[in-house]
């Protein structure tokens, strides 16, 4: 395994302002991270002359010198990671910039599941998306549901059926690469906070339905990270008394309403045929009284859902996403009714974003992860 060498001290708060809300002059980098303007450009030299970091034209004049100012900016093409999400039967990946800038995507089947043949896919798949770039990969970073440890151990892999694999270990033996291995929606939170919609918001909730229900949290700016968080402890959380009952036996919690799985399961009850998700949205937006009933009684609940996470931790934002996600555009007027029904009359109102609904953002996931490793450090 390839060295990884992350940037430390005042270099690695300068790139970090830079990366995150650049270009920057260096009179507000130097406000910033508490650095003289002499201080400053002797910190900056080297990454500018590196490649890091570039001068870029546009800014005011500055009467001193009687000439425009230089900000600072990231090339974010001086770098690219490579980003996979691993489903129970899928490996998706995506080559991005520093910038976390998708460039290039690619999907392979995964028929496979064990540990030394996702290994090999997803070094094909990186292997596949380094062609498209113009340099070597500086990272890899692998999304997955479950819970992982220390940046590289799978202790549970649910979709897999892994318990206890080393993933990076293995991954790492034959790839210079460096790789860090992620809880996806760990991943997908800390994209959506660095390089999406809750860029710049100081607390905010992701909210995720899809295969299962997932709840990712930033609060002071920085993820609130638990082990609890790959569990999906969120999705036996009640939302409808007399709603469906779940495999452990729970009337109407969230797995049993919101899930891609639950909900084309009842809709096809319904039917009396099997359908699968994009249909049951379509026939429920199109009128049909069997889809709309369990499309309506959804959308109820997934407002429900997100009232309660936003009683409880008070966020400036909600972003919703997931593959299941086109639940919310469709469902929108019940979504709102079950919003309001547990929502103060006098609160604020409360702000939601929708993700798209495909897993090259999961994938984008990984590689935010990885760019945030070379960045950072292992954290």
């Amino acid at each position: 395994m390839g060295e990884w060498r992350p940037l430390t001290g005042p270099s690695r708060q300068v790139a970090l302002e830079i990366l995150l809300d650049g270009p920057l002059s260096r009179a507000e980098l130097s406000r910033r991270v508490g650095l003289s303007p002499g201080s400053l450009t002797r910190l900056t030299k080297p990454m500018v002359e590196s490649g890091l970091l570039v001068e870029v034209a546009g800014g005011p004049t500055d009467a001193r010198v009687g000439r425009p100012s230089q900000p600072l900016d990231l090339d974010p093409g001086a770098h690219h990671f490579v980003g996979i999400k691993l489903t129970g039967d899928t490996a998706i990946g995506v080559l991005t910039t520093l910038r976390a800038e998708v460039i290039a995507s690619a999907e392979r089947p995964l028929t496979d599941p064990t540990p030394s043949a996702v290994a090999a896919l997803v070094l094909e798949l990186t292997d596949d998306l380094a062609l498209q770039a113009p340099g070597p990969i500086t990272g890899l970073g692998v999304a997955l549901g479950g819970r992982v440890a220390n940046n590289s151990e799978v202790r549970w892999g649910p979709y897999l059926n892994w318990v206890d694999v080393p993933f990076g270990e293995i991954l790492a033996a034959h790839t210079s690469t460096p790789v860090v291995i992620a809880n996806d929606l760990v991943a997908l939170t800390e994209a959506t906070h660095w390089f999406g919609a809750g860029r710049g918001v100081d607390r905010f909730v992701l909210l995720t339905i899809g295969a299962g229900v997932g709840y990712g949290l930033i609060v002071h700016n920085r993820i609130v990270d638990s082990p609890d968080t790959s569990i999906g402890t969120i999705g036996h959380y009640p939302l409808l008394p007399d709603g469906p009952r779940c495999d452990r036996g729970h009337h109407g919690c969230a797995i049993s309403l919101l899930t891609v799985g639950a909900i084309t399961e009842q809709v096809g009850a319904a039917l009396g045929r099997s359908v699968d998700y994009e249909e049951c949205l379509d026939l429920a937006a199109k009128g049909d009284p069997a889809a709309s009933q369990v499309i309506s009684r959804a959308g109820r609940a997934l407002g429900r859902l997100i009232a309660a996470a936003a009683n409880f931790t008070m966020p400036e934002l909600v972003v919703l996403g997931g593959e299941g996600v086109r639940l919310a555009d469709v469902a929108h007027d019940d979504l709102l009714a079950g919003l309001h029904a547990d929502r103060h009359p006098s609160s604020v109102e409360l702000p939601m974003v929708l993700q798209p609904a495909d897993f090259s953002e999961w994938a984008r996931g990984g590689a935010v992860v990885a760019i945030q490793t070379f960045v950072l450090g292992r954290e």
